[in-house]
């Protein structure tokens, strides 16, 4: 039997790291077998064009060379963690994915959305998430969060307007597959947003 593929996705700040972890121990309670996993990153290639694509000591790079690792590393991500697990029957809980090349390097950088489709087309053919949840806040807000918890990376970096941007993208991806996505709103103190998480996933399983 098939595993889920279940991604977290929003702006920085939203809580999608502590949330998984809270889907993660429901789920284990319920008998399921589970992944956590990143991105980009994920493995040990992955994670290494991971910190190529965060690190502040290297110069700026063309946004198509961002987009292109991205995809590299999501490739490498797939084949070698992502589809193996879920032919094992693991549920998959990744922290962003595909969406996020659509939001941040599309919505945020302005690359052509039918350039990052083609991308997604030939790494991922017609592989998709089962289930995204979006916490979805505003970025001013979910910068103040990210920041308040330390050294920021390349991307936290960027002005309010590119995360402006990349909400707008989310909530626009969100509109268009209201089947798969969940939008939490993420504004709200940790329980609330526990509560919405723990209600969005108990309706996902009955």
């Amino acid at each position: 039997m098939l595993g889920r593929f279940i991604t977290f996705e929003g702006v920085e700040g939203g809580g999608k790291t502590t949330n998984i972890k809270i889907i993660a121990e429901l789920l284990q309670d319920k008998g399921k077998n589970i992944v956590l996993t990143r991105e980009p990153g994920g493995t040990e290639i992955s994670e290494a064009i991971r910190d190529i694509l965060l690190s502040k000591e290297l110069p700026a790079m063309h946004q198509d060379t961002e987009l292109l690792l991205m995809f590299a590393a999501r490739a490498e991500h797939l084949q070698k963690k992502i589809l193996p697990a879920l032919a094992q029957g693991k549920w998959v809980l990744c922290d962003r994915f595909t969406d996020a090349s659509y939001a941040y390097q599309g919505g945020g950088r302005g690359i052509d959305i039918k350039r990052i489709a083609t991308l997604e087309r030939w790494v991922q053919n017609d592989f998709r998430p089962d289930h995204t949840f979006l916490f979805d806040l505003d970025a001013e807000t979910g910068l103040s969060r990210a920041k308040s918890r330390g050294e920021t990376d390349r991307f936290e970096q960027e002005d309010i307007e590119f995360f402006n941007r990349i909400r707008a993208k989310y909530l626009e991806m969100a509109a268009q597959n209201s089947d798969r996505y969940h939008v939490i709103n993420a504004q709200h103190n940790l329980a609330q947003v526990q509560q919405q998480v723990t209600d969005t996933l108990n309706s996902i399983l009955s």
